[in-house]
């Protein structure tokens, strides 16, 4: 069994879809494909939920733009053959409008998993029936029913043992077929939508990947493989051949989005290799990353965040900064699932950087307020260089305001801009 997943960006249009089938129609063996959502198009869903949630009226035109986008691609892919696959999607879309028709529950994160979750249900619908148009039997799999989960939604918990009983269960009644499901998106026993957290489909396809002790993961994006840097930062990016599991975890963690943070260990733990691959280039190397630790030569990767936050704290009395303190800080940021990348503390402040987006930045400093005196920067950027010689260093930071600077025996961090600082 092999696993592939394709991205947004794989599947954004009529002509990426057609590319698609190109690269899976060369394919040998069993094969499960794990599909994104088209495009952009999850973060035109968190738009739209936070329309539906405001009352605003334009929900329905945010919709209708939706709608019109889906349908574009259906036309371009079936042309006069599309009613059918035009009448499936139209189901699936009746249940979001069925949504703006009435109120939000209230309670967002339930909602957020039932919004999006639409986005990853329409790609593979089309998808999978494009596959068959061209003659490539397919079966499509509903990852709500497979992927089981606690209802922790946004970041739900996989359970491993019941997964796989369901997904052996697929791979059964598929026979030979090719088998089309989401990413991202997973389901409580009794059936309800959740979501594995922002970017998730590539942990979708590690965990089928674990689940059915696969051969190998590819997957596919819009880059060669694992580069030393992002080429619309640093035009002299090189890529890596190869690297190691660790090395992979560590470059995730610290922002690279060529893989989501939690693919690896799924792979780890069943020694399965990962393979990052250009859906543009479906016969070049890419990047193989495995369990060979030594694989790598350890050159300097540079990964930059934009659109940063730095966030300091300070106890309104001038108190220490101690252990009841951090927990306060740290259930706070939990709660409204921010993702801290860099912390930095002394004996009465305490500053974290974070990315600045989602609905959710002024309600967690709000909350904050009630216990710390806050003071923030925004607009900046977080420089990570991994691997660092005070050569690399020289070339990307030397000329920036370095407002924080963190290092470690393999990586040093800058936190730099020119902001506003707000309270």
């Amino acid at each position: 069994m092999i696993v592939y997943k394709f991205g947004g960006a794989s599947v954004r249009s009529a002509e990426a879809i057609r590319n698609l089938a190109g690269i899976v129609s060369g394919s040998e063996g069993g094969l499960l494909l794990v599909i994104s959502a088209f495009g952009k198009m999850t973060n035109a869903l968190e738009s739209l939920l936070e329309s539906w949630y405001r009352g605003s009226g334009d929900r329905y035109s945010m919709f209708r733009q939706i709608r019109d986008y889906h349908e574009e691609i259906i036309t371009s892919l079936f042309g006069e053959g599309s009613d059918c696959v035009m009448n499936d999607f139209n189901r699936l879309a009746s249940e979001i409008e069925v949504m703006l028709e009435g109120s939000p529950s209230g309670n967002y994160d339930p909602d957020y998993d039932r919004m999006v979750s639409f986005g990853e249900l329409a790609s593979t619908r089309i998808v999978s029936s494009y596959l068959e148009s061209r003659g490539t039997g397919t079966f499509w799999a509903d990852a709500r029913q497979w992927l089981i989960t606690d209802n922790t939604h946004r970041e739900a918990n996989v359970d491993f043992t019941l997964s796989g009983e369901r997904l052996r269960k697929v791979l059964s009644q598929a026979g030979d077929r090719i088998v089309v499901t989401q990413g991202f998106i997973g389901g409580t026993k009794d059936g309800t939508a959740t979501t594995l957290g922002r970017e998730g489909s590539d942990y979708t396809a590690a965990i089928a990947a674990n689940l059915l002790e696969a051969s190998c993961v590819t997957v596919w994006k819009d880059v060669t493989g694992i580069l030393t840097a992002d080429p619309l930062y640093y035009p002299g990016a090189e890529k890596l051949d190869e690297i190691s599991y660790q090395e992979a975890i560590e470059l995730s963690f610290y922002g690279a989005k060529v893989i989501h943070p939690k693919t690896i260990k799924p792979l780890q733990n069943k020694s399965i290799p990962l393979y990052v691959k250009s859906f543009d280039d479906p016969g070049g190397s890419g990047t193989l990353i495995h369990g060979n630790a030594g694989a790598a030569e350890l050159r300097p990767v540079l990964i930059v965040k934009k659109e940063q936050m730095l966030v300091s704290l300070a106890p309104r009395d001038f108190s220490f900064v101690v252990e009841d303190c951090l927990s306060r800080i740290f259930a706070v940021f939990f709660r409204y699932r921010m993702k801290v990348n860099l912390i930095q503390h002394s004996a009465i402040s305490f500053t974290i950087c974070m990315d600045n987006g989602g609905p959710f930045v002024s309600r967690l400093l709000d909350d904050l307020r009630g216990d710390f005196r806050v003071l923030y920067n925004s607009g900046l950027e977080l420089i990570t260089i991994r691997h660092y010689t005070q050569a690399s260093i020289n070339e990307h930071v030397s000329r920036r305001d370095v407002l924080v600077e963190q290092r470690s025996r393999s990586t040093v961090q800058f936190v730099v801009g020119c902001p506003h600082t707000s309270s």
